[in-house]
């Protein structure tokens, strides 16, 4: 599904201000990955690169979705093909719908992809059967997207627009920073609803938690723009009692090892 080889990013504005120092990763399909890792470590870069944010620049390396170099391609372009970015903090759009870009968006995708597209009657009938996923009401859709919502429910509405929009690849930027342990509940059952054998998931986050909801193939672990670390949950389960200065250790005693 989706292959990064050898990729390394700085700030689009700010070349010096290098983030990603050699990623390499590769997601099958239909797998659940978790990457975790301190603040500043890249694990949101990560994401924000592979959805094609133009605030930063890939300086080597390549993204390959489906076999093929995504590298040139702009972000609508990206999700046509099947990519799709939940937001660590979602953004309100005042006065746009739930319903009309959920819409319009599926319709596009739809397009690209040479599907039919849906016409409001079947689309309200297909977004109800969604909004059951995150245990929302039919009123969210005509509400402005995120306007006025709690921190709960934008991140609830983020895994809404992912089960309408059936993407084939999510990166799911912590989104379960901020919630609850109900709320946390919804947004895992509705990630485990989704999920399947021809979708793959990817989730950031800091904390083991939605992993006890989530069951992910493989965990790794970003350190310094790089992953340090891949293994099964036990790995997420380790580092919530010990934190990360023993990887910090093992890395350094590596990096010393390779310089000798």
């Amino acid at each position: 599904m989706l292959e990064i080889k050898d990729l390394h990013v700085c700030v689009a504005e700010d070349p010096s201000e290098k983030i990603l120092k050699g990623v390499n990763l590769t997601i099958g399909k239909g797998e659940i990955h978790a990457i975790m890792g301190p603040n500043g470590s890249g694990k949101s870069t990560l994401s924000k690169v592979v959805a094609g944010h133009e605030a930063y620049e890939v300086t080597q390396g390549d993204i390959l979705f489906e076999g093929e170099s995504i590298l040139e391609l702009d972000p609508d372009e990206r999700a046509h093909k099947g990519i799709f970015l939940a937001f660590q903090y979602p953004v309100e759009v005042p006065g746009v719908t739930n319903k009309n870009l959920l819409r319009q968006a599926l319709n596009t995708i739809a397009k690209e992809q040479g599907r039919e597209e849906l016409d409001p009657l079947e689309f309200e009938d297909y977004a109800h059967e969604k909004l059951q996923l995150v245990d929302m009401k039919p009123e969210f859709l005509e509400r402005s997207v995120n306007a006025g919502f709690s921190g709960g429910e934008k991140k609830r509405n983020e895994i809404f627009q992912m089960a309408v929009l059936n993407p084939k690849l999510s990166f799911l930027d912590e989104t379960d920073s901020g919630l609850d342990i109900d709320a946390l509940k919804i947004v895992a059952n509705g990630i485990n609803q989704i999920a399947d054998e021809e979708k793959s998931v990817v989730m950031v986050t800091h904390y083991q938690r939605i992993l006890d909801y989530v069951q992910p193939d493989f965990v790794h672990v970003m350190i310094d723009g790089k992953i340090a670390k891949s293994g099964e949950k036990d790995l997420a389960l380790k580092l919530e009692e010990q934190g990360y200065d023993w990887l910090h250790e093992e890395v350094a005693v590596s990096v010393n090892g390779e310089q000798n």
